[in-house]
């Protein structure tokens, strides 16, 4: 992991840090700015023009340049043609992803939000970066879109998913996905935050075996039982970024069945505080 470029650091993460108005103002600084010309319908162009509010007004939680970077490698190896995010915020990782589906060749890219507000900024600046064609905004909590997409037959499988939204919701929306056959052999997961603040219950997830989940289900019955038990602090007190998300359905049992290779990729958040990516390869299934 190569050393964080200061000068590229957002402005510090305040104690109210989003909801709070900046969203909006985040908006009117993008289409206010003196090249709005030749930021219209390039996404290059677009994320440098949110990075500089970042950086030069207020903190905004996006995924940034250092661990965005590993996101869009991974697209142009995978090349998925489906790519579905959870949670979308302000839209920086919908033009940053959706450029990069694009330009491998992809055909869809759904970026999925909570909040009504927050959803119409990723919508703007999506347009702005002339990204429409291929970025689509669901609005609605993660699992309700997921279960809403797939039963109109609009989502049948997922080639890449990114989880970026309310921590605790990590693990009961991929399981809603397994059960879905959303995720399935050759899905690959890409998790961020997993160091900043950290996910003990989805890691435990991803990186167990067949056997050690399926003990998991013995004991708990629909298998959260155990990772709600053994994480109880953590999933009741979280410090997370995206609090809009609820807590998903506890009840899916997912499957787990499904084989998982899982690694850490060490990166920064966008204000050069260290975290990192999950990386996680679906590689088969037994029975």
């Amino acid at each position: 992991m190569s050393d964080f470029n200061q000068e590229k650091a957002y402005a510090s993460q305040e104690d109210v840090y989003y909801d709070d108005g900046r969203e909006i103002e985040l908006l009117h600084f993008v289409y206010n700015h003196p090249s709005l010309a030749d930021i219209r319908g390039s996404p290059t162009r677009v994320l440098q023009a949110i990075d500089e509010y970042g950086r030069k007004k207020k903190y905004l939680m996006n995924v940034g340049e250092d661990k965005g970077k590993i996101v869009t490698d991974l697209i142009a190896e995978v090349k998925p043609q489906i790519m579905v995010e959870l949670g979308g915020y302000v839209g920086y990782s919908a033009v940053l992803f959706g450029n990069a589906l694009r330009a491998a060749g992809g055909t869809r890219y759904y970026s999925l939000e909570r909040s009504p507000e927050f959803a119409a900024v990723v919508s703007s600046l999506v347009n702005l970066a002339g990204l429409q064609g291929i970025v689509q905004v669901e609005v609605g909590p993660s699992s309700e879109s997921l279960k809403r997409l797939h039963m109109d037959g609009r989502l049948l499988h997922i080639d890449l998913l990114f989880l970026d939204h309310h921590k605790p919701a990590y693990l009961t929306d991929l399981k809603l996905c397994e059960y879905l056959r959303l995720v399935r052999p050759g899905t690959v997961l890409a998790a961020d935050n997993v160091i900043k603040p950290g996910n003990p219950p989805y890691l435990e997830y991803v990186r167990s075996s067949v056997t050690e989940k399926k003990k998991s289900y013995s004991i708990g019955g629909d298998g959260s039982t155990k990772y709600r038990e053994k994480h109880a602090s953590w999933v009741e007190n979280p410090l997370v970024g995206h609090e809009r998300e609820d807590g998903g359905d506890t009840e899916i049992r997912g499957n787990p069945f499904l084989v998982y290779e899982s690694k850490l990729v060490k990166s920064f958040e966008p204000t050069g505080i260290p975290d990192g990516v999950e990386i996680t390869r679906c590689v088969g299934e037994e029975r």
